[in-house]
């Protein structure tokens, strides 16, 4: 919604010197445009005046016509050059100055000056013959910027040289005021258009400013909140690195079966604390949008080492199982931070699968693409989580169908390692037939 207090009052003193500067630097610009197509147009009347015979443009009958011609193409030219001189020093300095306001406040008063005097040659009684008139001031309403009061001090000057020209001219005292009413009138509208104008274009300049503002808060406030997460999270593998190796010590000892039992359940929960410490950690990093380093990585070793790994380590009973239809395969990898997705795409396969199943990793090309598809055949995900997966923190996580707890942020993670790597994922899942989990890469050459 515009807001109308800047018809009669200027910005606020936080924002006033900075929109100054921005529409000083406009309005010259403006200048410079309007001196050209108004110098345009009269070099071409002085050339129809040159090129038609005086008994076709009967231009012995208008020889004011012909002085203000000769008048406008000579003063013109001044404000053509003073409006180039001063945006160079404007962009040298990258601040407005009163001689750059005073050269667009006396650009805008010749212009409705010329016509205004244009009518008034057009015939003795301008309320007849207003339109160069009209066009002169619509033309500096819209175009030019000017603060409330510079606009009434150009009112007050128009109309003091509009009644100069009525006196010069000889009214008569009816027509006198009948023309005053109706430069009244046009005055009126323009002050109102121009304050629209400036109001518009305030507003705008406002809210531009207060979004910079609100970003660079926000830049700021996120930089720190990733500065305590790295340092919270970081900190916190010392103490659970203690409380996980004072209970391997414990093992050392004779132990009860319940005392066992205990220290496995302290182990577990020491392992989840630094899953969740890695999970934070990766959000933290990730987020800067920084490029990563990448070296040229044969996908199929990549991958079988990494269903290796997993079924080392992985206690449950569920086959992991490689194929592949492409070989050799290769991509621009960062081998740790790939291995983290393809770790968190199994780990969360492997987390919604029933016992005695199994997850299939899938390695294809496609044109240009490399293809890394990990699919299970569990539980499936609702539709209506679908959009939500990838979001961190999402409302999406669940946990898994051994009581294993989600943090919202793995596959937000992989998603920006994916994205880094200059590659896309996507799903498609089905409830109560599974998942499969799609990766393309840009294909490198052998």
């Amino acid at each position: 919604m515009l807001n109308t207090r800047f018809f009669f009052n200027s910005l606020p003193v936080k924002y006033r010197s900075l929109y100054k500067d921005f529409y000083t630097y406009q309005n010259l610009i403006a200048v410079r445009a309007a001196s050209i197509i108004f110098l345009l147009l009269n070099i071409i009347i002085r050339v129809l005046y040159v090129v038609f015979p005086s008994s076709l443009t009967k231009a012995q009958n208008f020889p004011e016509f012909n002085t203000s011609n000769w008048v406008f193409l000579v003063v013109t030219p001044f404000f053509l050059i003073a409006a180039n001189l001063l945006i160079l020093e404007y962009k040298k300095r990258k601040k407005s100055t009163q001689l750059m306001a005073f050269t667009v406040f006396l650009f805008s008063l010749y212009i409705i000056t010329c016509g205004m005097y244009s009518s008034f040659i057009a015939t003795s009684d301008p309320s007849n013959s207003l339109t160069l008139y009209l066009i002169a001031l619509c033309l500096i309403s819209a175009t030019v910027v000017f603060e409330y009061y510079e606009t009434v001090i150009l009112i007050i000057g128009i109309e003091l040289f509009f009644t100069a020209l009525l006196l010069y001219s000889q009214t008569s005292p009816t027509q006198m005021v009948y023309n005053q009413l109706i430069s009244v009138v046009l005055l009126s509208a323009f002050y109102l258009t121009s304050r629209y104008f400036f109001t518009y274009k305030a507003n705008s300049y406002q809210q531009v400013l207060q979004i910079s503002e609100k970003n660079q808060l926000i830049e700021g406030a996120n930089v720190f909140k990733n500065q305590v997460l790295g340092m919270v999270a970081h900190d916190l593998r010392n103490p659970i690195a203690s409380v996980e190796s004072i209970a391997m010590m414990m093992e050392l000892d004779e132990v009860t079966e319940d005392t066992q039992d205990n220290l496995n359940m302290i182990k577990e929960s020491c392992a989840k604390a630094r899953s969740i410490i890695d999970d934070l950690l990766d959000a933290a990093r990730n987020e800067n949008g920084k490029p990563i380093e990448t070296e040229r990585t044969e996908l199929n070793q990549l991958l079988k080492t990494a269903v290796n790994s997993w079924r080392t380590q992985s206690k449950l009973n569920i086959d992991v199982i490689f194929t592949s239809s492409v070989n050799p395969a290769y991509a621009l990898i960062n081998k740790e931070k790939f291995s983290r997705v393809i770790d968190n795409l199994v780990s969360n396969a492997v987390k919604f699968s029933k016992d005695n199943s199994r997850v299939d990793m899938r390695l294809s090309q496609v044109n240009k693409d490399v293809i890394i598809e990990v699919q299970d055949y569990g539980v499936g995900i609702p539709q209506a989580m679908l959009p939500e997966i990838f979001n961190r923190f999402t409302r999406a996580g669940r946990a898994g169908l051994r009581g294993e707890q989600s943090t919202g942020l793995g596959l937000s993670i992989v998603r920006q390692i994916v994205e880094s790597h200059k590659g896309t994922i996507q799903v498609e899942s089905t409830e109560g037939k599974g998942s499969v989990f799609i990766v393309k890469l840009p294909v490198v050459n052998h």
